[in-house]
């Protein structure tokens, strides 16, 4: 009986012995605490550079309506729609008939002047030989020379309206400007048409052009002198080169500026009026078409020190650890935001994660087919 509690003290003591093991066999078997995952991404170089793409019309480089300078009945049409003509070719013609009855009355008054005028000059002259000799007035003498001087002044009006009467009559006749091509008649023969209607249209042999609309968030991207691609439906299977001639200052319809390229291939096979696809490339927003990071959006981080992403270092595995760099941003586009400053090409920063890391944490970087 002295001996029980004795015995009952030593299977105390063998028991805290067996849980003090077990707990500590526990905590020596427990794994160290995981490492964070993240993702990460590469930072790479690219070309900040996209392809605006844009439907436009074709048109001729040169189109021009032609009119008569004068009214008359259109008496013929020379042409037809599609023939080519050179400069100097007639085209259409009025009726002249009045036009020649008034170079022939214009003809006839200036004879007439020249008759006059040489009656008052040997009037004038009979006048002055009597002056000489005491036979005539002073006032006499002025006279005749006021007769010769005013006949003379009517002969050179007469000459002027003779010519204009000429030239009212070469206007009957419409040539053509320039070497080119017939692409419309508006009027047809015996109809009577004012001066300034236009009776035709004509495409100056030149190099066709298309016109494009660009919204005004993209015009500050397109300067004259640009190159771009044209395709036409027309034409399939052809990708022709153009450049930009003209860039418009001010905006048609819904905020589109209207802009013009010039075809620099052989356009003969383009005929005004067809679809086209004008593809142009087009640097940021800035103008700029230099070499460019950009980042997923969620890579970037902002706190009241400003923007910043985490830069991994090391090899990606349970060694590598995160530092927090700041970053200066740019754009956001669908390729994401552009950084300005702060990051290489080559680098690696987190995208999921972020707001779990500190500076200088351990982390695990994720494979492609690991969840977070």
């Amino acid at each position: 009986m002295i001996q029980q509690p004795d015995r009952i003290v030593q299977m105390v003591l063998l028991t805290l012995s067996a849980l003090a093991g077990w707990a500590c066999s526990k905590e020596i078997s427990q794994p160290a605490a995981a490492t964070r995952p993240v993702r990460v991404y590469q930072v790479a170089s690219v070309d900040p550079a996209r392809r605006l793409v844009l439907a436009g019309v074709a048109k001729a480089g040169i189109e021009s309506r032609l009119s008569f300078r004068v009214a008359g009945t259109v008496e013929a049409l020379a042409i037809k729609v599609g023939d080519r003509v050179v400069q100097g070719t007639l085209l259409a013609r009025l009726d002249a008939t009045d036009h020649e009855l008034a170079v022939e009355q214009s003809a006839a008054s200036l004879a007439q002047t020249r008759a006059g005028l040489r009656q008052a000059e040997a009037d004038y002259d009979r006048t002055r030989a009597l002056y000489e000799n005491n036979n005539a007035s002073k006032a006499e003498l002025d006279a005749g020379r006021a007769s010769a001087e005013s006949a003379s002044a009517q002969v050179e009006v007469a000459g002027k309206a003779l010519a204009q009467a000429r030239r009212q009559l070469a206007y009957t006749r419409l040539v053509s400007p320039m070497a080119g091509a017939v692409a419309a008649t508006f009027v047809e023969v015996n109809e009577t048409v004012s001066a300034g209607q236009a009776v035709l249209q004509l495409t100056a042999d030149a190099p066709p052009e298309v016109e494009i609309r660009v919204p005004e968030i993209q015009i500050a991207r397109i300067t004259a002198g640009q190159s771009a691609e044209v395709t036409f439906d027309a034409l399939p299977g052809q990708t022709i080169a153009a450049t930009v001639t003209e860039v418009g200052v001010s905006a048609v319809g819904a905020a589109a500026f209207p802009v013009t390229l010039r075809i620099d291939q052989d356009g003969d096979a383009i005929r005004s009026g067809m679809a086209a696809e004008v593809s142009l490339r087009v640097g940021d927003a800035s103008g700029n078409a230099q070499a460019a990071i950009f980042v997923p959006l969620v890579a970037v981080g902002e706190d009241q020190h400003g923007r910043f992403v985490f830069v991994l270092e090391g090899d990606g595995g349970e060694s590598a650890t995160v530092h927090r760099r700041p970053v200066e941003v740019g754009d956001l586009d669908e390729r994401g935001l552009r950084i300005l400053a702060g990051l290489e090409a080559g680098e690696q920063v987190v995208t999921a994660g972020v707001r779990r890391l500190i500076d200088g944490m351990q982390v695990r970087a994720l494979g492609a087919g690991d969840g977070l």
